[in-house]
């Protein structure tokens, strides 16, 4: 059974303007506005509650080196957020984690390390790598997530309760990012595998999804980012850049990668810059259908 969980959480992101607060937390309840939770909740799924984060704060003042902004309020979201998903996986269910921000993907690691791991299969516009090893300016989990998830990050961050790496590096695969990411040859050394979104138009979806199986294996986690899509299609996030999937060569993705992922994050869409919910309804639309065929094929 497919199992909704929201996590409306903005813990890992930069603010938009000094003092302010992101708009990613209030993704959940504007992409059920548009009708998501709605269709799958026809198609069978259950809700399973929202996983409430502490209060965001600008902290760039006062945070001391060495740590993320938010990290006290984002350790322990990842902690509860951790047990929910594992309750779920525990219950033979699939779930759906809808946020917020891709910092959700830390607390997705915490439970699946501790159920011994499994593949990540992680789809961004953005390699989401920087960590200290290569970056002085870490401090926003939502560009940092795929180098803490591999383990790569303070371990604060990347060894909740010495869980490190949450995913190993050669079971990771990425894809979607720009040719112009700055960390993409370093993830493209260290992970099984990193596709760019220009490699992915220029490939069939039959054939991208074939090597991602074969870095990630079956019953994989798939973390989907929603900048991967060109910001002609999906404006309404952080970080938009060009270059990105359209609708239909990410949903073409989706269909292949979904049937053997044993549960799926969909992160960073910012109802703020969508005030007539036109991108939500879009999501909805592209989303719906992908996600309940999750984990059809595992048996």
């Amino acid at each position: 059974m497919l199992v909704l969980v929201s996590a409306p959480t903005d813990l890992g992101l930069r603010p938009p303007q000094r003092g302010s607060v992101p708009g990613a937390s209030k993704a959940p309840e504007a992409l059920r506005e548009a009708g998501l939770f709605e269709l799958l909740l026809a198609d069978g799924a259950r809700e399973a509650g929202a996983i409430i984060p502490g209060r965001y704060v600008d902290d760039d003042a006062t945070r001391a080196p060495g740590h993320v902004r938010n990290e006290a309020a984002l350790v322990e979201h990842a902690h509860r957020l951790a047990d929910r998903v594992g309750t779920i996986l525990d219950a033979g269910d699939a779930p759906i984690v809808v946020g917020g921000d891709c910092s959700v993907l830390v607390g997705i690691g915490v439970a699946l390390a501790r159920r011994g791991g499994c593949g990540l299969v992680h789809l961004d516009g953005h390699t989401d790598f920087r960590h200290p090893g290569n970056s002085a300016a870490c401090a926003s989990v939502a560009g940092e997530d795929l180098a803490a998830a591999v383990g790569l990050h303070w371990p604060a961050i990347s060894d909740i309760d010495g869980l490190a790496p949450y995913f190993a590096p050669g079971r990771t695969a990425h894809l979607g990012h720009r040719d112009d990411d700055e960390y993409a040859v370093e993830a493209r050394d260290l992970l099984g595998s990193a596709i760019s979104a220009r490699e992915i138009r220029g490939t069939a979806p039959a054939t991208i999804a074939a090597r991602i199986r074969a870095v990630a294996g079956t019953g994989y986690w798939l973390q989907l980012d929603v900048d991967i899509l060109d910001p002609s299609v999906m404006p309404a996030v952080d970080s938009p850049d060009p270059g990105g999937l359209d609708a239909d060569e990410l949903s073409a993705l989706l269909r292949e990668l979904a049937t053997q992922a044993i549960g799926v994050s969909l992160t960073v869409f910012d109802p703020d810059l969508d005030p007539d919910g036109r991108y939500a309804r879009m999501l909805a639309d592209l989303l719906a259908a992908p996600l309940t065929t999750l984990g059809s094929a595992l048996g």
